[in-house]
């Protein structure tokens, strides 16, 4: 779903980063009715923290996993530490490496820039929701 979509484009015209291409694109695909302040908050994340640390589009996924299986707060689910610990491990195995100093190194292009990097982490993304299902709020 979300990688369809940004496959199809989403997040060029709009001039998003990585981080901001996946929450709002999950926001719009899985209509997780945030905000446009609350999608704000992914803008830090970009370029690994602005530091090639985690990658951005990994840290805006743990953001879409938690607004969907977070009831009230981390403590009271501990399934949602197991599924970004499987968003992390999945788009490792599949890129590589989860800090962007190295996925940029290996999967930028000046033509692309970091989209097969965003496109694997909405992908990764997509497999999880689809293998969890959406019980928003368990």
């Amino acid at each position: 779903m979300l990688k369809n979509y940004i496959e199809k484009g989403f997040g060029l015209k709009e001039d998003l980063s990585c981080s901001e291409t996946i929450l709002y694109g999950a926001n719009l695909v899985w209509n997780l009715e945030m905000d446009k302040n609350t999608l704000k908050m992914a803008a830090g994340f970009s370029a690994g923290f602005y530091n090639g640390n985690i990658c951005g589009a990994l840290s805006a996924g743990a953001m879409v996993l938690s607004r969907i299986y977070i009831r009230d707060r981390a403590h009271e689910s501990p399934r949602n530490g197991e599924l970004i610990k499987k968003l992390i491990d999945e788009f490792n195995e599949l890129m590589g490496s989860e800090m962007c100093t190295p996925l940029r190194e290996n999967h930028r292009t000046e033509e692309e820039g970091c989209r097969p990097v965003i496109i694997a982490a909405a992908g990764v993304l997509d497999s999880i929701i689809e293998r969890e299902g959406y019980p928003e709020g368990e």
